[in-house]
């Protein structure tokens, strides 16, 4: 009996350990890879069209997504030194953003309409490190106004790690109200869509507090807590545009309040109520909450591409960094992973650059930390 015991008990244990679970040894690490002396590096790789996108696996494979005649992507598994020949995954497709790494299987998700939404939205899944996609059968919920999700277009999503919520996949979505219109901006806004059995079924959330908003970007805090960050192209008269909002959720994702007027960080040219859209990550550090954010930082016109640097969750942006002076459009971001070539690095896909088209710029945070201080909060004693 006690030997029949013996072998149950383990081979419950292997199945355990079997099965698929959030990679815990490699997506927190630590901060000293993110502090040693970096130049940044710009590369294009795409050229024309517009909408970018990218994402780090737990492998350490750097996957960016562009596009609006064909949903086009291309991988590097170097660091981002080298790079694959352009993939098309749909043709014609209209590049949705919101590019998702699954962590606990490996998988990565990616989304097309057919065209400017609102539109049909299709889904593909990558089953190795992405170099090839399927075509993925998911559905998608209405938000309690009865809407369904448009996804176009916003940062990437990410793997919840911190909560109850852990293993719970999540992006930023929107709600068009039929028509991207001068006219219908006051009934627009922003929200999310989350999944819980890897892609196949996305819930929609609860609207982000307030009209007017769309292309947003979440990161999870270490508590758990998700920070939302939204651009908004109309407010109502006395409220102001020109700058960033952000909210907070404490149930994963399904709900939003404490809604913020983030002053300090701009939302696209301030001549313009029109916004555009910024990236933003969370670095993988254990312990900390240090959020990048990109946008342009400029007086007229999409350029002078920064950074902004939070060392406490977004409450407060001490310090920001030039990253490019000239053309510098819609941004996404995200990190590298710990234990990877890719650790200690921070991407930056933006429309612009050098070259025009696609422009990649590997950053890190040593180096942004020799930027400009904003006078909003103070970089920690420990960082300086």
């Amino acid at each position: 009996m006690n030997r029949l015991l013996t072998v149950l008990c383990t081979t419950a244990l292997l199945i355990l350990l079997a099965k698929p679970g959030l990679a815990n040894d490699n997506l927190e690490g630590e901060i000293t890879p993110h502090l040693s002396g970096a130049k940044p590096d710009f590369q294009q790789i795409f050229s024309g069209e517009r909408f970018p996108n990218i994402v780090v696996t737990p492998k350490g494979t750097i996957i960016a997504t562009w596009g609006t005649s064909s949903l086009k992507t291309r991988r590097s598994t170097d660091g981002g030194k080298t790079w694959s020949d352009v993939v098309e995954i749909q043709k014609p497709g209209f590049q949705s953003g919101g590019l998702t790494v699954n962590d606990k299987t490996g998988e990565v998700i990616v989304f097309t309409e057919q065209h400017h939404p609102p539109a049909r939205i299709s889904v593909y899944i990558s089953n190795d490190d992405g170099a090839t996609f399927q075509s993925l059968e998911a559905s998608f919920g209405k938000d309690s106004r009865g809407n369904g999700p448009d996804l176009h277009m916003n940062d990437n999503g990410i793997t919840l790690r911190h909560s109850k919520y852990a293993g719970r996949m999540i992006r930023p979505s929107r709600c068009y109200a039929g028509k991207n219109d001068r006219n219908l901006w006051p009934k627009h806004y922003t929200n999310a869509v989350y999944s819980d059995d890897g892609g196949k079924t996305w819930e929609v959330s609860e609207p982000f507090p307030g009209f007017g908003f769309g292309e947003a970007c979440i990161v999870e805090l270490s508590d758990g807590t998700l920070y939302y960050n939204s651009r908004r192209h109309w407010a109502p008269e006395g409220e102001s545009p020109l700058r960033r909002w952000s909210a907070t959720s404490q149930d994963g994702g399904k709900t939003w309040g404490n809604v913020q007027f983030v002053k300090v960080l701009p939302d696209g040219p301030q001549n313009t109520n029109y916004g555009c859209m910024g990236g933003l990550t969370r670095l993988p550090v254990s312990g900390h909450d240090i959020l990048i954010y990109s946008n342009c930082d400029s007086d007229s016109g999409r350029n002078r591409g920064t950074v902004w640097a939070s060392f406490d969750g977004g409450r407060t942006w001490p310090v920001k960094r030039r990253v490019f002076e000239g053309s510098f459009a819609y941004s996404a971001m995200t990190a590298g992973r710990p234990g990877t070539l890719t650790e200690g690095k921070i991407y930056l896909n933006f429309e612009g650059g050098p070259q025009g088209g696609s422009t990649l710029a590997t950053l890190n945070l040593a180096w942004i930390l020799d930027g400009e201080k904003t006078g909003d909060g103070t970089v920690p004693s420990t960082l300086k």
